[in-house]
């Protein structure tokens, strides 16, 4: 990251160097824009213009923290000037490479090109004179200048990229990460002996290094050294630890205004400095000079674990992470203040953590509080040890808090370092972590793992921010919502198959038509039983896209449910921030609570709770907390308004006069009239509404407090530390659902049947046919086809694929779709915008489970949250 500008005149072969060194992207040069702005890259009237783009492009790049070339003369220091004002903009290093040639070889080299023949002759000199008399000052205006003298020096050169001193991405840990320790010797020794450190001492019995036999790193946050009783025996300490390579550290203010008080610059002694000076003063000279030179050489801060983890005294916003200026270094080490005082005459300093938004956790001190607590991915570990707290560390990438209180109150603080109030909980979360509306809005969408970045329309955006704000859970516990998912296909765009197209789509699964299609015993045209979804076709979809193996699952008719539960209360405040009571939440696809009784939730919850128990998943999956994807039954428990209003409404009313039109057509037809088409039509409708009736009312059923009530889990979604719904297969997920219905002593949760396919085999595709065949023919939903083993990296996959049955899909479509003219205008439906969403809200929803077992704040989980209840909002018909 930073800028090259080269330097030289007309001729001197900056284009062919730069080509020789760099990569064409990373050039920007000035013919070249030039040519842009007026097609004649020889256009000095388009100069200005030019530049104008040569900047705004270097302006972008630098943003972006790539490297960036001008390739133009820049012999004069005002067009270095504007280049170096962009460079410290955006806080990157400058470096000038000045290729100087004599006169005669630019003239020559000039008038070999024929859009530089006509250069007037007086203006090689002039820009030579113009780069001789700017050379002594290179080295004041870039960080680094390097002069290649005559062509055989240009044509013998290399180029060496150096990383940047605060870049360490490539170290990825684990990591332990200390707070301030002030001189606090003692305290720092006991901290490390409790994480696992051994303790290395000099011939004098002093502590001059220590290491872990697990491979860990300490990193320290500055601030080693200033109040406490002993800073020779920290510096001595962690100095041998870095040395050795098992320590990183940063710089801290107070190492800082140390070396300037060391070197006799003119420093106020205050905040603790005169007791590290008089310590000092007692040790050997060589000590001293180690220490100033140890000290004198730390750096801002470091960018960790491929950039997921950055570690700064006083914390680091985003925009200057991995950048190096006096801005950022000024930030690093004293934090954003407003220029103001509190009352005890310390600087009131902005709180920078509440608008942070970056990807990397920041860790830092500085700031001494009661305990830490995560702000939105930020965590200060400054407990004030040497006020009497505590000394903190936080094991990376573990996320555990680790401290030792301090032996006694080294030094009194001017501030008092316990507020007013309780303390907050160590870990926990401050309610600044809220989602912002432009965290889903923006240009930039929501970036997913899967599938990119995610957009969400602002229209969309509208009804989901009401939904979140007014009628969601605690959005402390709404932390996933389930994606919709899509029906199947069929090869050639159909919907619907009849069965010999059904026989075709399943391709080599052997037998008769009739033994892969099932009877269903009614019409649908001239080509016999029809269906508009069959399980064949999922199974074709799943085979051409290269699977070999697929889970076929039960598919509860019910009501979506995600149940949040913990082990117990502490875990809920410790985890979730939840302090009043509360153990979790059961909510639907929309985010609402399902039950409008906290006690029926409570209730809920305990059960599941003893279930995991008693399955022993709690030790199994190391974890307090679990996120379940379940089925509610019965649907009529959330949907029984929508049954009286839309579905029971409609039956009663065509079951009242469907018969009193019949027999009024049988009057017609004894009295002589040709009403047989009718009279037929009509009969039929009947029979399709009693079927209708049937269809809902197979799932509705009476409840009494939780009596009757079922839950079907069916995929663990997350715990502490893992996203179990992608870490395993849908085969490990049926299998844990099985044991939850096996240890649940009530009968609430059920079991789900389910089954792997072979898709290269005939007989096991014809056995999952044959299964949901029997199954829908008997009053069930259908089943979900969903992928198991690795999937295609060239090729898009559908999560899952539903397939509902036959006599179901009236509630969908209505008691009559299964008339031939009805079902040859479903089978014309199009499912790709419905595919499309399901991959999208797919994509989000496995975001926020990373997300959320990651420990990131919860405004990144929320975004993810958000956008799937945004997404839902498209127009995308919602029958299918």
């Amino acid at each position: 990251m930073g800028l090259v500008v080269l330097v030289g005149i007309s001729g001197s072969g900056k284009s062919h160097f730069a080509r020789e060194h760099f990569l064409p992207t990373q050039v920007v040069s000035s013919d070249f824009c030039r040519g842009v702005v007026s097609d004649d890259e020889n256009d000095q009237s388009a100069t200005g213009d030019a530049f104008d783009l040569l900047h705004y492009i270097v302006r972008k790049r630098l943003r972006r923290g790539l490297l960036t070339v001008v390739d133009a003369t820049n012999v004069q220091p005002k067009s270095r000037e504007s280049l170096l004002r962009i460079a410290k903009e955006h806080d990157v290093l400058s470096v000038a490479i000045v290729l100087d040639v004599p006169e005669a070889v630019a003239a020559e080299r000039n008038a070999l090109r024929p859009d530089r023949s006509a250069l007037p002759a007086h203006v090689i000199p002039r820009q030579r004179r113009e780069l001789r008399r700017g050379l002594r000052a290179l080295g004041r205006e870039f960080k680094r200048s390097y002069v290649l003298e005559g062509v055989a020096a240009i044509d013998a050169a290399t180029v060496v990229r150096e990383k940047a001193w605060n870049d360490k991405r490539e170290l990825t840990g684990p990591f332990d990460i200390i707070g301030d320790v002030h001189g606090c010797r003692a305290e720092l020794e006991d901290l490390l002996a409790d994480l696992g450190y051994e303790i290395e001492r000099d011939a004098l019995g002093r502590a001059a290094g220590a290491n872990h036999p697990g491979g860990r790193t300490a990193v320290f946050v500055g601030d080693l050294v200033d109040r406490g009783p002993d800073t020779p025996g920290v510096l001595r300490l962690v100095m041998g630890m870095v040395a050795a390579g098992q320590a990183l550290c940063v710089s801290g203010n107070h190492e800082a205004k140390l070396v300037r008080a060391m070197r006799g610059r003119k420093v106020r002694i205050a905040h603790g400095l005169a007791e590290s000076l008089e310590q000092l003063a007692a040790e050997p000279a060589g000590f001293r000079d180690e220490a100033l030179r140890f000290m004198d050489g730390l750096i801002s801060h470091y960018v960790l674990d491929g950039g997921r983890l950055v570690v700064a005294h006083a914390g680091l916003k985003e925009d200057y992470q991995g950048r190096a200026s006096g801005r950022v270094r000024s930030f690093a080490l004293y934090g954003d203040t407003t220029g103001e005082t509190d009352e005890y005459g310390l600087p009131v300093r902005y709180p920078w953590a509440r608008d942070y938004r970056g990807k990397a956790m920041v860790v830092y001190g500085h700031t001494p509080v009661p305990a830490p607590e995560w702000v939105n991915n930020t965590i200060c570990l400054d407990t004030g040890a040497v006020f009497g707290g505590k000394l903190t560390a936080l094991r990376y990438p573990e996320r555990e808090l680790v401290a030792r209180p301090a032996r006694q109150v080294w030094y009194e603080p001017v501030r008092p370092l316990v507020a007013e109030g309780p303390p907050p909980e160590a870990g926990g979360h401050r309610e600044s972590d809220v989602l912002k509306i432009e965290d889903v809005l923006g240009p930039g969408g929501v970036e997913t793992r899967l599938m990119g970045r995610v957009t969400v329309r602002h229209e969309n955006a509208v009804a989901a921010l009401e939904v979140m704000s007014r009628f969601a859970v605690d959005p402390r516990w709404l932390v996933y919502l389930p994606a919709t998912m899509a029906p199947t296909e069929v090869a050639g765009g159909s919907g619907g198959s009849s069965p010999q197209e059904v026989h075709e789509v399943a391709g080599e699964s052997g037998g008769s038509p009739q033994a892969v299609a099932g009877e269903t015993g009614e019409s649908g045209g001239s080509g016999g039983p029809a269906w508009l979804e069959h399980p064949a076709e999922a199974l074709a979809a799943y085979r051409n896209l290269g699977l070999e193996r697929v889970v076929c699952e039960e598919k509860h008719m019910g009501s979506r449910a995600v149940v949040v539960v913990c082990r117990d209360a502490g875990v809920a405040a410790a985890r979730f921030g939840v302090d009043d009571g509360t153990t979790g939440a059961v909510y639907t696809r929309t985010g609402r609570a399902f039950f409008r009784d906290p006690a029926r939730t409570a209730e809920v919850l305990d059960r599941v709770r003893a279930a995991i128990g008693a399955a022993g998943l709690w030790e199994e999956l190391e974890t307090g907390w679990l996120v379940l994807d379940c089925e509610l039954m019965p649907w009529s428990a959330k949907a029984m308004d929508l049954i009286r209003t839309q579905y029971a409404a409609t039956g009663a009313a065509a079951r009242a006069a469907l018969p009193v039109a019949a027999g009024a057509l049988d009057l017609a037809a004894g009295r002589g009239l040709d009403v047989g088409e009718l009279r037929e039509r009509t009969r039929r409708r009947a029979a399709n509404a009693g079927l209708f009736r049937d269809a809902y009312a197979r799932y509705c059923w009476r409840v009494d407090g939780l009596d009757g009530v079922r839950l079907a889990p069916f995929q663990v979604l997350a715990g502490e530390g893992r996203a179990w719904a992608s870490a395993r297969g849908h085969d490990w997920h049926m299998e844990i659902a099985g044991r939850l219905a096996a240890a649940d002593a009530t009968g609430m949760i059920q079991g789900t049947e389910w089954f792997a396919v072979d898709l290269a085999s005939a007989e096991s595709a014809a056995a999952a046919i044959e299964w949901w065949e029997r199954y829908t023919a008997g009053g069930g939903e259908g089943m979900v086809v969903k992928p198991l083993g690795a999937l295609p990296e060239d090729r898009k996959v559908q999560p899952g694929l539903k397939v509902r049955g036959r006599e179901y899909l009236r509630i969908i479509y209505g008691p009559d779709y299964t008339e031939p003219e009805n079902l040859e205008r479903l089978r014309r439906r199009s499912t790709g915008r419905k595919r499309s969403l399901a991959m999208r809200e797919h994509a989000l929803g496995e975001e926020a489970l990373t997300r959320l077992a990651a420990g990131e704040p919860l405004w990144r989980v929320h975004q993810a949250v958000f956008a799937v209840l945004a997404l839902e909002s498209e127009p995308v018909d919602p029958r299918l």
